[in-house]
């Protein structure tokens, strides 16, 4: 796991992302838009927290508007990680009506499902309380991981592989392909990679392979509370532990007690619900 400190992406990761999207939406052209809104009006623009969220995204909804209008005046009102109360000011935009009745649903549906992550994600940290690292996993929506493990930072949570060049973990089918655990590590050490070596272990017999074969973490994945807790004691200045599989919110307080280092949820990024944004626009 590499901590990554916590700034403002390089635009260089999402404009063309955004400009993808736009385009998803465009199509032909903004039909209705066209069709009633002078081309020289103007709009003032506000993005409203409907409810309590912790923000992400801001810079890649504002990206949307000065997409289409690179003359759009932008104020951000919160920063990406900070916590907006219902019915407070996000950004507010200024520029041509057209374009920003046009990008309005792109910068939302980014900065809606950006803050939807980052809002999960805080829940899970605070309800942890500091007794484990609180990880992503790679259940992200294609193309948008980058993306998605940036707003899980923007809610405090730590991000595990970017992707699989990032880090070497044997997971149950690669095992099922060898035979067990400790061939799998050999192969993985004469290939030479200078990276810690993570095993996935469904049973205590596993824990017990991984830890002959010298690895570096254990995932523990999907065990019952007492094979989790033995797993911890086998491994304690052995390996580190990682506990994976059925992490919820009403559980994490007691698998972080238990006393292992990270605790892995694909939800955080797979079903994060969307967070209730709204954008409102007015005559300039």
């Amino acid at each position: 796991m590499r901590t990554i400190p916590f700034e403002p992406l390089d635009p260089a990761l999402y404009r063309e992302t955004v400009r993808r999207a736009l385009a998803e939406d465009l199509g032909w052209g903004d039909l209705t838009t066209d069709g009633i809104i002078d081309e020289k009006q103007r709009a003032h623009g506000v993005l409203i927290a409907k409810s309590r969220l912790i923000v992400a995204g801001l810079d890649i909804a504002l990206e949307a508007f000065v997409q289409l209008d690179p003359g759009a005046k932008t104020a951000q009102r919160l920063s990406d990680g900070a916590v907006a109360e219902p019915g407070s000011a996000i950004a507010e935009i200024t520029g041509y009506a057209g374009p920003l009745l046009t990008a309005e649903r792109t910068a939302l549906n980014f900065l809606q499902h950006l803050s939807g992550i980052a809002t999960l994600t805080r829940r899970f940290v605070d309800a942890a309380g500091g007794r484990a690292t609180v990880l992503d996993t790679r259940k992200t929506p294609p193309t948008l991981r980058t993306l998605a493990k940036y707003a899980v930072r923007c809610g405090g949570g730590t991000n595990h592989r970017a992707g699989l060049d990032d880090g070497l973990m044997i997971k149950d089918n690669h095992i099922r392909l060898m035979n067990g655990i400790h061939e799998a590590v050999m192969k993985l050490r004469a290939a030479g990679h200078d990276m810690p070596i993570e095993v996935e272990a469904q049973s205590l017999e596993q824990v017990d392979e991984a830890l002959g074969a010298g690895v570096d973490i254990l995932m523990i994945d999907n065990m019952s509370i007492d094979d989790m807790r033995e797993a911890i004691r086998r491994a304690r200045g052995r390996a580190k532990i990682e506990i994976s599989g059925g992490v919820t919110i009403d559980r994490i307080g007691e698998l972080a007690a238990l006393g292992a280092e990270y605790i892995s949820i694909g939800a955080l990024t797979h079903s994060a619900a969307a967070a209730d944004i709204s954008f409102e626009l007015e005559p300039a």
